[in-house]
């Protein structure tokens, strides 16, 4: 892109200095900045990108787009537009050869189930042969190579970077999450989802938004901005899945088990070892457990034929389908299951995903079985689900442990200290600040009969504290537990 063609796409209100010998890279963070590079001040919740054009320019920015004019910046040219944060999506995407525009893009919202929602479609479109690629929680895909994932949704330079690579190597498709923050943020602005789902909305990330009206509007933005030709997939015995939908352009397919929809599902058997499901005229049996999941993997499955796929080779393909790592995943030492107690982990960090997990792992309970849930709660996040999540947890759990989660810059007992005021006065409740300590007690006191919900963490291999990431995998320590308890003694079979 020449600088004539940049401030023709940029529209701007005014352009100051002359023309720089060469146009660089876009970069929203000056620190990354190197010389002939484009800077893109942008306003944020706790800093502001303006405040950072000095350090840019230090750096060898030849551009700075800014909403302000500037003065005293040297040979750098300045773009002055109404909205950096409006703009910076369509130019990182212009200055990469508008990648998402050679992509059919599916795009996954809601409060829970958008990671598994998401890996099951590139899980079926990859057993299916097709190029595929996943920008997820967990992480990324460039196709079947692997990538880490930061964010949910990632900035908007880094998506038009990763999408072309996905371009070079040959993908067609793309699934990816897209967080309300992204949505409110801009971060996905003139991206083309030809599919979108939305899953549920609960109680999250309310620190962040401040009311669930506020919350629910910045999932709508992904269905707003549809296109005729798309399809919208929700979930609409949540009781905004049909107000999610009902400005869009796209076509809609609604998702119910409860009542009369566009698509009608039912269970027909569930377990442990997964769930049948009836769709219309279809079977499918995923080895996900539990009625949410049951919503994910319908969702999927309709994701795909909206993309083009015959609906029973899908269905078979699902039921082959792990879905995402840390979502109800069963941690075991050896594959005699019979001799251990059930050891599940799961991401729930939620009110509604901690309620989920606890009540399917509850009904799923035999008559001499016990549930025993461990939980704690992020730091520096909402902290009104604190108590919420202790009323969950003594709702489903006949044992309670409440450890630490990822504290970040809060003090873990501080944390602790709100979970426990939910509780009622004469519910017996365990707790413990070393979450490798907990995990370890807990399943070396189990009986065999015991069922242990580890929630909060899943996927993650890390716990924060203070700033620091330090390595930590609840599934790792939940193994090694088990083979400790394995070579003690003898077995545990007494009840709770």
């Amino acid at each position: 892109m020449t600088f004539k063609e940049l401030i023709i796409f940029c529209d701007p209100s005014t352009v100051l200095g002359s023309a720089p010998d060469e146009i660089g890279m876009l970069c929203q963070d000056s620190r990354k900045v190197s010389p002939g590079d484009i800077f893109i001040a942008i306003k944020g919740l706790t800093s502001d990108g303006h405040k950072f054009i000095d350090a840019a320019v230090e750096n060898g920015a030849s551009v700075v787009i800014s909403e302000k004019p500037l003065k005293n910046i040297g040979n750098t040219a300045v773009i002055v537009v109404d909205d950096t944060r409006a703009l910076v999506s369509p130019l990182a995407q212009k200055l990469m050869g508008n990648p998402a525009e050679k992509l059919t893009i599916t795009g996954v919202t809601g409060t829970n189930g958008k990671t598994t929602v998401a890996t099951l479609i590139w899980q079926a479109l990859t057993e299916l042969g097709q190029p595929a690629s996943l920008l997820g929680t967990v992480e990324k895909r460039f196709n079947k190579r692997k990538g880490e994932s930061a964010l949910t949704t990632a900035d908007p330079i880094e998506i038009a970077r990763d999408m072309k690579r996905m371009v070079d190597i040959g993908s067609k498709f793309l699934v990816m999450e897209v967080s309300s923050h992204a949505l409110e943020q801009q971060r996905t602005s003139g991206i083309p989802f030809y599919v979108s789902i939305f899953t549920n909305l609960s109680h999250d990330h309310l620190d962040y938004h401040g009311s669930m009206e506020k919350y629910a509007a910045a999932k709508k933005k992904l269905f707003d901005q549809m296109n005729p030709d798309g399809w919208a997939i929700a979930n609409v015995d949540d009781p905004r899945g049909e107000w999610i939908t009902s400005d869009t352009a796209a076509r809609v397919l609604g998702i119910s088990f409860e009542k009369h929809s566009t698509v009608h599902a039912n269970i027909v058997r569930a377990d442990t070892k997964g769930t049948q499901i009836d769709i219309e005229d279809l079977q499918l049996r995923t080895p996900l457990i539990g009625i949410f999941n049951a919503y994910n993997a319908v969702q999927a499955l309709l994701a795909c034929t909206a993309l083009g796929f015959d609906g029973n080779h899908i269905a078979d393909v699902l039921s082959h389908c792990p879905g995402a790592a840390g979502r109800m995943e069963r941690v075991n030492r050896t594959k005699k299951l019979e001799q251990e107690p059930v050891v599940i982990v799961d991401y729930a960090h939620t009110p509604d995903a901690l309620k989920n997990v606890s009540r399917t792992l509850s009904e799923l309970k035999k008559t001499n079985q016990n549930l025993v849930i461990v939980f704690g709660c992020g730091g520096d996040r909402d902290k009104a689900k604190r108590p919420e999540m202790a009323k969950i947890a003594e709702t489903y759990g006949d044992r309670i442990v409440v450890t630490s989660d990822n504290p970040r810059t809060e003090k873990p007992e501080a944390i602790i200290k709100d979970i426990l005021k939910g509780f009622n006065s004469d519910t017996e409740v365990y707790s413990n600040l070393d979450r490798k300590e907990t995990i370890r007690k807990v399943i070396s006191e189990a009986s065999i009969n015991d069922i242990i919900l580890i929630a909060g963490k899943g996927h993650e291999t890390y716990q924060e504290i203070n700033g620091v990431r330090n390595h930590f995998d609840d599934r790792e320590i939940a193994r090694k537990a088990l083979a400790e308890r394995a070579s003690g003694p003898s077995e545990n079979t007494g009840g709770n």
